[in-house]
């Protein structure tokens, strides 16, 4: 693979040299040369922290020349994030010149952009390079980012930024379209990497199934969607209800979840966007072992029978809406503990359950398909 990874670098190379002998502009020399992006992650390399760069490198891994962080040797991104196998993770902006943009891979609450990362964008920036974010605060709206942008020809992507103004008016959904929506106990449990499996495995089966996506990660994977929890509050239903009414040609739309709808800072999207969707059924997301709400450490989540019965009350206020399986995430556990686990939930809810990163998507795939049967 390092290899293969050499002489691809030499060939790139060599071709940027070519078109530098035109003498257009750098960026636009760049882009020509199709999307190679280098994900930063400075000082805060690990799954949890970094679960949009994670998201991307396992969905987009084609386009994904290696990571970036300053703060740890250079090595493998497996070791750091659990994914991307050898792609590199490197200590500078100049490791990979071949690179023409720089994603930044991190999702924090509250959605600022970490200081430690400024010079980094700025200096991608000053290269040429496009910045694609997807934080609540806006690369745009920062006058030395954007002025650097502008002498550059770099381009600043915002993914949150958005002009929704619809409200929802649950006219013109289609009835032959069944649509799939995956909802957690917490946030940051899995539910778009469920999502985005559900409907790719729907997909291999023949059926025509699309992924529908709520927050930034999945728009980075998706190249579509909605950032809802940046949507002002009264058109959160409003901007996904155009989501589905935009995309219910498919037989099946699987809908990404946000938050968990007793998070004490997030549960205003959740319930948002369970109404804007109006699902036929839901798929249950969790952690094994979870105790507490991530970002409100000292709130203890709910059990997952009372979550589930209060989803379903919400749900079927209005629509008619059931559980169809459960998507458990056993990363802090061993085989025999998720063995043990998932027999007990599929007793207990009597569902289907298994966990995608650890084994597959087919448990709850099946159960979509039997849906659309029904």
């Amino acid at each position: 693979m390092h290899g293969q990874a050499t002489g691809w670098r030499s060939a790139g190379k060599w071709k940027l040299g070519i078109l530098l002998c035109r003498r257009e502009p750098f960026a636009t020399i760049r882009r020509r040369m199709g999307r190679k992006i280098l994900i930063l992650t400075e000082g805060l390399s690990s799954p949890h922290a970094a679960k949009t760069a994670c998201g991307v490198i396992r969905y987009r891994r084609d386009e994904v020349v290696g990571v970036l962080d300053t703060t740890v040797p250079p090595q493998p991104a497996q070791a750091l994030l659990e994914v991307g196998g050898d792609l590199p993770v490197v200590n500078s902006l100049d490791a990979l010149p071949e690179a023409n943009m720089l994603l930044i891979g991190i999702a924090p609450s509250g959605g600022s952009l970490p200081a430690p990362m400024r010079a980094l964008v700025l200096g991608a920036i000053q290269r040429g390079m496009d910045v694609e974010s997807g934080l609540h605060e806006f690369l745009n709206d920062d006058a030395e980012l954007a002025t650097a942008a502008a002498a550059s020809g770099s381009t600043l992507r915002d993914l949150r930024r958005n002009h929704e103004r619809d409200v929802a008016k649950r006219q013109g959904l289609s009835a032959d379209c069944l649509r799939i929506h995956t909802v957690g106990h917490d946030c940051s449990v899995g539910k778009m990497v469920v999502s985005v499996e559900v409907a790719r495995g729907l997909a291999k089966r023949g059926v025509d199934a699309k992924f529908i996506a709520t927050g930034q990660t999945g728009m980075m994977i998706e190249g579509d969607g909605c950032p809802v929890d940046a949507v002002v509050v009264d058109f959160v239903s409003g901007a996904v209800e155009k989501q589905i009414l935009a995309h219910q040609h498919n037989d099946v739309l699987v809908i990404e979840g946000q938050g968990s709808i007793t998070h004490p800072c997030y549960s205003a999207v959740t319930l948002g966007l369970l109404h804007g969707c109006l699902p036929d059924g839901l798929i249950y997301c969790y952690e094994m072992g979870r105790k507490m709400a991530k970002g409100a450490a000292t709130v203890a989540l709910p059990t997952i029978n009372s979550q589930r019965e209060l989803y379903l009350a919400m749900a079927n206020a209005a629509h008619p809406c059931r559980f169809i399986g459960v998507a458990i995430n056993s990363r802090t556990v061993d085989e025999a503990a998720y063995l043990a686990e998932r027999d007990r939930i599929q007793t207990e809810w009597n569902l289907p359950a298994c966990d995608v990163f650890r084994e597959n998507a087919v448990p709850l795939v099946n159960a979509a398909i039997k849906m659309v049967k029904e």
